[in-house]
């Protein structure tokens, strides 16, 4: 079974996330870089978006938009545990109109790798400006700048516990075709629940952007300003290639 139909052992695995921290961010780039006022919040493949419970708990109207309808069904079920409002969407990252706009999006922990050709992100970038008033910023987390790194293809481990329940992550990227830049992402998650063993597994084909590429996508789409690359705790922009980074744009 795969790790998306897993919402409470995803958010466990991710449980070491600082949301206040994050959305402080947010709103420090909002006062920087934003052109209009922010009280609409997009989260772009939201799963069960600590960030965006964040977001609503501080009085902005959020928005969840998923392809999994398990992640946005615990959403749902989280924010009214913890008396917020959030609306949720069901779409394609590369197909998607809010009928009504954003002033600000995001997508975070790496969900922009996902998108597997540059056709594809072209579509999303289109499907964001649809849904991005003017001068609202998209924000993304997690861009893969660091592809000329040794540690790039060495994978990643950790373990989180909550309740009772523990959660050990896996996350690794094979090279598949150099020519095509296209890499093969490994997740899983090795379940202990309370006794009760399980393994989930996604294995995914996804295209790398490199750097100058990206930048050469978003000047050919049109619709956003890129801003720069920024370090993911702090809004001092990159000097060098790192996988913890935003990458900021500004809907022209």
């Amino acid at each position: 079974m795969g790790v998306y139909k897993e919402p409470l052992y995803y958010e466990i695995a991710f449980s070491f996330i600082d949301a206040k921290k994050q959305v402080d961010l947010f709103e420090r780039f909002i006062r920087k870089y934003s052109r209009i006022p922010v009280r609409r919040v997009l989260d772009i493949g939201c799963g069960p978006s600590l960030q965006l419970r964040e977001i609503a708990r501080r009085g902005y109207e959020a928005v969840g938009l998923d392809a999994s309808p398990r992640m946005l069904k615990y959403l749902e079920a989280k924010a009214g545990e913890e008396g917020v409002r959030i609306e949720t969407i069901r779409a394609d990252m590369m197909d998607f109109r809010l009928k009504k706009k954003a002033d600000f999006a995001c997508a975070m922990m790496g969900t922009i790798s996902y998108i597997r050709s540059n056709g594809e992100f072209l579509r999303h970038l289109d499907s964001v400006a649809a849904s991005l008033r003017k001068g609202g910023l998209y924000l993304i987390e997690e861009f893969r700048l660091d592809w000329g790194s040794k540690k790039f293809f060495t994978p990643s481990t950790w373990t989180m516990k909550r309740d009772g329940i523990r959660v050990k992550t896996t996350y690794d990227y094979q090279l598949k075709d150099a020519l095509k830049q296209t890499v093969v992402d490994f997740f899983r998650l090795d379940v202990d629940d309370h006794g009760r063993r399980g393994v989930f597994e996604d294995r995914t084909t996804t295209k790398l952007i490199f750097p100058q590429e990206l930048v050469a996508l978003i000047e050919h789409n049109g619709k956003f300003e890129f801003l720069g690359w920024f370090e993911r705790d702090r809004m001092r922009k990159l000097t060098r290639a790192n996988l913890d980074n935003i990458t900021l744009l500004r809907r022209r």
